[in-house]
């Protein structure tokens, strides 16, 4: 699915799955999590739901995850001290860490390559977790995206 012309390399439509997660810095913990849990509905992740990545970060409460009905992760991030450029919300976008897409693991290579070959900025990763793999970059207005594929399966016998 990588997709090549004479002047660029991109990905093909498709290869990008979904959004897998939005993580959002919040200035109140205790008021974001009764807006999006207890306003919205949405479910809290508790226990063995939590990712193994953030389980730390939750018991600390500097993280809270919330889940869609279609599945989206919303992450929220405690920053108490992050006070955003413009008090007026209706001005600018502020609060948003990052957008994650998700990708099969067989093209998460693929797209680490497609971002290098066009000098896209790279804030950090690859990495790799128990979850999967990721890359964070900047989108060329400096907002933060993920690719992100979870685990390959292992193939019997390896």
């Amino acid at each position: 699915m990588l997709a090549t012309s004479q002047s660029t390399n991109y990905l093909a439509r498709g290869a990008l799955r979904r959004v897998h997660h939005l993580a959002l810095n919040v200035k109140n913990m205790q008021v974001s999590r009764h807006f999006y849990g207890g306003i919205l509905g949405l479910h809290e992740l508790t226990g063995d739901e939590v990712p193994a990545t953030l389980k730390e970060l939750v018991i600390a409460g500097k993280v809270a995850n919330f889940v869609t009905p279609d599945g989206t992760v919303i992450d929220l991030f405690w920053e108490p001290e992050l006070d955003p450029p413009a008090s007026d919300p209706q001005q600018q976008f502020t609060r948003a860490n990052h957008l994650a897409f998700d990708i099969a693991p067989a093209l998460f290579d693929q797209a680490v390559e497609v971002l290098h070959q066009n000098q896209v900025m790279i804030d950090h990763g690859p990495v790799t977790r128990p979850t999967g793999r990721g890359i964070y970059f900047y989108d060329p207005d400096g907002f933060l995206i993920e690719i992100r594929c979870d685990q390959e399966e292992r193939v019997s016998g390896q």
